[in-house]
């Protein structure tokens, strides 16, 4: 009866090992499955953001380029972000005084 006993124990501890090894390789091929994903996911991605940059690329209008300059040739003075196309009132500069310089 203690053979018999020895012999259940092996069995148990050698299908118990089988078993590990199983769910070991299992989990590697998981592993190693979910990471090709992710790989094939991220080239995926990449070539999405390629093709999408491609097909929208910003490209310079000259046509706008060359009707705003037209305008500011027309305004006579070109403006500026601070001035505007109109430039400076030469009034508003004189701070009440006849001379450039402030004098009488």
């Amino acid at each position: 009866m203690a053979v018999a006993a020895v012999i259940s124990a092996v069995a148990t501890v050698g299908s118990g090992y089988m078993q590990y090894r199983g769910q070991k390789k299992a989990a590697k091929s998981a592993a190693a499955s979910q990471a090709d994903a992710l790989k094939q996911a991220e080239a995926t991605e990449r070539n999405a953001t390629i093709a999408n940059n491609q097909a929208n690329q910003k490209r310079v209008s000259s046509s706008a380029l060359l009707s705003s300059n037209e305008m500011a040739a027309k305004g006579g003075q070109s403006g500026t972000m601070l001035t505007g196309p109109g430039g400076v009132d030469p009034n508003t500069l004189r701070l009440g005084k006849t001379t450039l310089l402030g004098g009488s």
